[in-house]
């Protein structure tokens, strides 16, 4: 096949020169890097030394004369010359004072940062830092002059100086000493929001003293040893589980009673690593029932960041043969490339929505004599499950049939019921916040869960009730079936599925198969194709497939590669694709009997109900195929679809995709289709999505990726060195046996003339028998016989199944006039 002409634009003579590109060089950045970092040093020196020798360098300094700051006499003492002593003076006694070491130790962060050694926010700091120099400026001109006087220069330079004579001049000392305490407080709550609470406990320390103070009431009948031991266990955890609660709590709040009894008899080295320790909170404004209801509140702990803009830990190679070559100079996507969210860091714990939520909830299941001893509420992003330790007695059934019930009281769209929970002996209510978080997909890739993984093929795809990320591996997966109603988060979540693997995986370790047949989902990935992508050579114009007809040939073509890389396990003694890759990258296998490193290949196939209704059959059997063989060759498999009905997600598709994503669906039926069981119709949408893959299925906020982070990424990606054409995937062998269109020896002109008429007949009605032809045609047996031959040869219904009429193997009209006009093209 003839290439197309590429359509590139000559090259100007700057960018043939590269003055375009030269302050865009890392090399460039690192050393004006390198130059302001020793600058920086210099300065500090100068101003070091400026303690000794200013006071001998002040009456030249402040009077200097044309050609004098040459030091040719050496008049000047500073270690650092004229030009330290300069530099020192200006800073020090004409401006800031001591506080003037700010400014170097500023040019040092912007150093660093052009080195890229760090990943700071500059004008963060430039703000932050220039505030201070100020404050501190003005702050040392009114109170350590006094204190400071022998010194030759004022301790916060002249500029403070003068700053506190026209402050003092305006609002006298006592303003000025107000204006410097309040943009100190302002400040240091901008930082933090823990200021107001030491300031809270500085102003009111009788509260909190009496806070520290344990009041119980005991029976006299029981002995209080043990009460005495989990005293002092108490005191030690309540010291630092105090502020968490006080941040979910409003200020008009009345006083919790914080019962901390039930922490000493816990064993901390059973504890999970990551695991939050509950308070039990109760409201004195209450009325407390006979059955003493409890309510648990425990705010979701944040996932440890990497610390890092990189995602990925540096594996050191040892092996005889690098698999990365020849691209080891690939660098993978950093995080900077994602939008951060202000918000997204900080637990939103509504007290108020929590205790009403729960007031509801008791309300309803003693409405209707169902009672509780105690609710735990576990607040996540989006979703806040309320545990339920139902009293003695009290049936399951009971409470998930009040389902309806719940929902119309809380006045909420989404409410799921587990009834019980797996592992728990407790009851859950998912309930929907009224401000749920987004879940970034920077929060989720910058966690130190995700950085070491060691997952083959990791899929980040959000985070839990818990606030943990959820992860899963598509290698032992291995395949996976999406579904979701349209506008519920399916294409975010394809999208997030890739992003994490080009996170994670290098050129030569992973291709892509996207088949997007709306042609807009995937089309920001064309320029990642020669990176990424896999196709077969007629479609290396357009490597992501959006005609049906470049489907077929591409599934069958993976079928064909699957088959050789069975051959080559074979041949290798190896069981699947990571036993194989660590022969070859350890020169094990013979390289001259066609041995080569094997990527994964990821097929994701958008709108797979739209393939279904057009190529049937030619679709689902490669897609079975695929799915239950390739996984052990590193093949895997991602299918969505907005239309989840048993036509579409056959069982044979649902036997070999035991991974389940189900966004939120329209109705209970749906949801059954993907998942076996209902829930996914009471979903809330925007994300909000089950997996499914063996046990119960998980909840789970799936992270969201906006188109420009995309285009971001794939910008990064184009840039870097890595293969410039799509990998090649073999020719696909044509098996005409099967009938699609003929053995080649039938044309049209052999056909019965009713043929044509015949088909369209069988493909309306979706049913095809003799009688039906004979009745319809007023045909004899013999000949309607031979026209469902016909029909049969040319794979337009199936093979005879006794009585029962045949199978319909053409979907609709369209694919049956394709198919007729490839014989009389055929014919031509």
């Amino acid at each position: 096949m003839a290439r197309k002409k590429s359509d590139r634009k000559p090259k100007s003579i700057g960018e043939a020169v590269g003055f375009r590109n030269i302050f865009s060089n890392e090399k460039t950045d690192f050393l004006l890097g390198l130059i302001l970092l020793l600058i920086a040093i210099y300065v500090i020196i100068a101003m070091v030394s400026y303690f000794s020798t200013g006071q001998d360098d002040q009456s030249i300094l402040e009077s200097l004369r044309h050609g004098e700051w040459i030091n040719s006499n050496r008049s000047i003492t500073n270690y650092c010359g004229s030009i330290g002593a300069i530099v020192a003076y200006t800073l020090m006694s004409v401006n800031f004072g001591l506080p003037a070491f700010i400014i170097p130790a500023f040019i040092v962060l912007v150093g660093l940062k052009l080195m890229s050694i760090y990943t700071i926010n500059l004008w963060k700091w430039f703000f932050g830092m220039m505030l201070t120099m100020i404050w501190c400026s003005i702050t040392f001109a009114k109170f350590l002059t006094p204190v400071m006087g022998n010194l030759f220069f004022n301790p916060g330079g002249n500029h403070g100086l003068f700053c506190v004579q026209q402050l003092e001049n305006i609002v006298g000392a006592p303003g000025l000493i107000v204006i410097l305490l309040f943009t100190a407080l302002a400040f240091l709550t901008y930082l933090s929001a823990e200021t107001i609470f030491i300031i809270r406990k500085a102003m009111n320390p009788v509260k909190y003293l009496t806070s520290k103070v344990k009041f119980t009431v005991t029976n006299h009948e029981i002995d209080t040893a043990d009460s005495e031991h989990n005293t002092e266990a108490d005191n030690n955890e309540e010291t630092e589980d105090s502020n968490t609660i006080n941040q979910g709590l409003p200020e008009d709040f009345p006083a919790p009673v914080v019962d901390l009894t039930d922490f000493g008899n816990i064993d901390k080295d059973t504890l999970p690593a990551n695991a939050v320790p509950t308070l039990s909170v109760t409201n004195n404004s209450e009325p407390q029932t006979a059955n003493d209801n409890r309510l648990t509140v425990k705010i979701a702990k944040n996932e440890e960041k990497a610390g890092s803009a990189v995602v990925n830990l540096e594996d050191i190679l040892s092996t005889p043969i690098d698999p990365l070559e020849p691209f080891t100079k690939y660098k993978k996507p950093t995080l900077e490339l994602l939008k951060k969210y202000d918000e997204e860091d900080k637990p939103n714990v509504d007290m108020e929505e929590i205790k009403a939520n729960n007031a509801r909830i008791v309300e309803v299941l003693n409405s209707f004599g169902v009672s509780i001893r105690e609710i735990k509420a576990t607040v996540g992003p989006t979703i806040t499950l309320y545990e339920i330790t139902p009293a003695e007695g009290v049936r399951i059934s009971k409470i998930r049939n009040l389902e309806d019930d719940i929902a119309l009281s809380l006045s909420a769209l989404g409410i799921r019921i587990i009834a019980p929970i797996p592992g728990k002996g407790t009851i859950g209510i998912e309930v929907p916040n009224k401000r749920p978080q987004i879940v970034s997909m920077e929060s989720i890739l910058n966690s130190k869960k995700f950085k070491e993984t060691k997952m083959e093929l990791p899929l980040a795809l959000g985070k839990t009730i818990t606030n943990e990320v959820f992860m899963v591996d598509l290698a032992k997966i291995p395949h996976l079936l999406v579904a979701g109603a349209t506008g519920q988060g399916k294409s975010v979540g394809l999208n997030a599925i890739i992003t994490s693997l080009l996170y994670k995986k290098h050129p030569n370790e992973l291709k892509f198969v996207l088949v997007d047949p709306k042609k807009v989902e995937f089309s920001v990935y064309h320029k990642i194709s020669g990176h990424f992508m896999a196709c077969l050579p007629e479609n290396e114009e357009e490597p992501i497939i959006t005609d049906v007809t470049k489907v077929v040939r591409t599934l069958n073509s993976l079928c064909a590669l699957m088959d050789h890389r069975y051959d080559l396990l074979k041949m290798a003694g190896a069981k699947n694709l990571k036993e194989y890759n660590a022969k070859f990258v350890n020169h094990k296998l013979d390289l001259t009997k066609g041995h080569d490193y094997m990527p994964y290949i990821v097929v994701i196939i958008d709108e797979f109900g739209d393939l279904i209704m057009t190529a049937g059959k030619e679709i689902e059997l490669p897609i079975a195929r695929i799915a239950q063989l390739a996984r052990a060759v590193g093949i895997h498999m991602v299918i969505a679809t907005q239309r989840p009905t048993t036509k579409i997600i056959t069982g044979n598709i649902k036997a070999n995709f035991p991974g389940r994503m189900a966004f939120r669906v329209s109705s209970q039926i749906d949801s059954r289709t993907i998942l076996d069981r209902s829930g996914a119709n009471q979903l809330v949408g925007r994300g909000d999505l089950l997996f499914l893959n063996g046990n119960e299925p998980v909840r789970v906020q799936c992270a969201f990726v906006d188109t420009p982070e995309i285009e971001h990424i794939n910008d990064y990606i184009s840039e870097e060195p890595g293969p410039i054409e799509p990998m090649e995937l073999p020719e696909p062998i044509e098996d005409n046996s099967g009938g699609s269109i003929g053995d080649g020896a039938t044309d049209i002109s052999s056909l019965d003339p009713y043929f044509e008429e015949a088909a369209h007949a069988i493909v309306l009605s979706q049913q095809g028998s003799t009688s039906m032809i004979q009745r319809r045609f007023s045909i004899g047996y013999n000949r309607a016989g031979r026209l469902m031959d016909q029909l049969e040869h040319m794979g337009i219904v199936g093979t005879a199944q006794g009585s029962k009429p045949r199978e319909v193997l053409i979907q609709d009209e369209n694919q049956l006039n394709a198919l007729i006009m490839q014989l009389r093209n055929r014919q031509a």
